[in-house]
């Protein structure tokens, strides 16, 4: 498969008054032409920073991307011109924002936010826009989209303002949809139906898709490849068949065993967790930075930082345990 997105030792960080906090911290990732890539991992972890990092959309000044590269269709994004990013920004990289209700504009119809990136890219008339736009709505499941074109975005329930979140992700047909924790606050019928429709983008149109979340259950479902963050870095990635079979880096262990089961709540069962917290990112220990909730901790954990060694071919691991 042809290599879409090629990230290499990014680096993107915050300066605040308490230090400065290492949000991305030499992150490396592949995405390929038709495949979905999961980025997992709790909150605080560098999931939705390095999504903005490659729209180059980190609030300036307090932060900046460091180093690193980021390669798309062999330009490298950390360095190109404001000017020449806006052109990529939504033509050919498009983004699915986590909260719809914040992301749309309340007082512009949907079917002008849908054609706005088309007749800013692709130069055409807003009549041609909306037509398409009507025809983005239909694929993505919209009842009556002639009619809620010309609706607004509190007319609309959580579920249809994904829709609608997705279509214009898609209306300039772009080679990477990056969507971050796209079913969110959806109950469980709607997000099955988000999920099928971000497998569509890969199988129908040939989409690569960078799928952040949270949520094992959605890699599960939709993931093909998944990169496990933790404190800024991957530190397990491989496919998704083998994640969930022979995971390797003892914080992917202990996500896979902090999943609620079915057995457990009938035998009366605890849920398990993962001892201690993240820790913060202006503050990293020397060494792993796992160290202090893992439960194969080693001397050598806390006194040289990991890197991702390969377990098995295309199967990755930042820990020294699997070295």
């Amino acid at each position: 498969m042809e290599r879409v997105l090629e990230i290499r030792d990014l680096k993107t960080h915050f300066e605040t008054e308490d230090g400065i906090i290492r949000a991305v911290d030499g992150v490396d990732l592949d995405v390929h032409a038709g495949e979905t890539v999961g980025v997992v991992g709790e909150s605080g972890c560098g999931k939705t920073v390095l999504a903005l990092s490659i729209m180059k959309l980190i609030p300036k000044p307090t932060g900046r991307i460091v180093s690193g590269s980021i390669l798309f269709e062999g330009n490298d994004l950390v360095s190109i011109p404001e000017n020449d990013i806006r052109k990529i920004r939504g033509r050919k990289i498009s983004m699915v924002f986590q909260e719809p209700m914040s992301s749309l504009n309340p007082v512009i119809t949907i079917g002008d936010q849908i054609a706005e990136a088309m007749r800013l890219h692709l130069k055409i008339s807003r009549r041609e826009a909306l037509e398409r736009a009507i025809a983005l709505l239909g694929w993505v499941g919209m009842p009556s989209p002639p009619e809620r074109i010309r609706q607004y975005p509190h007319q609309m329930s959580g579920g249809m303002r994904q829709r609608v979140m997705i279509a214009m992700a898609l209306s300039c047909e772009p080679r990477l949809v990056i969507a971050d924790e796209p079913t969110t606050a959806l109950d469980v019928t709607i997000q099955a139906q988000i999920l099928d429709l971000i497998g569509r983008l890969k199988t129908e149109k040939g989409h690569a898709v960078l799928l952040i979340t949270h949520d094992l259950g959605v890699v599960a479902e939709a993931a093909d490849q998944v990169a496990v963050m933790y404190a800024g870095q991957i530190v397990e990635t491989c496919d998704a068949v083998r994640f969930f079979s022979t995971p390797c880096h003892p914080y992917s262990i202990g996500l896979l065993e902090s999943r609620p089961s079915w057995r457990g709540c009938k035998e009366g069962g605890f849920l398990k967790s993962i001892p201690g917290g993240v820790p913060g990112l202006f503050n990293l220990p020397v060494g792993c930075s796992f160290q202090d909730r893992c439960p194969e901790v080693r001397d050598i954990c806390r006194k040289e930082r990991p890197a991702l060694f390969e377990v098995e071919a295309g199967h990755f691991s930042r820990c020294w345990m699997n070295r």
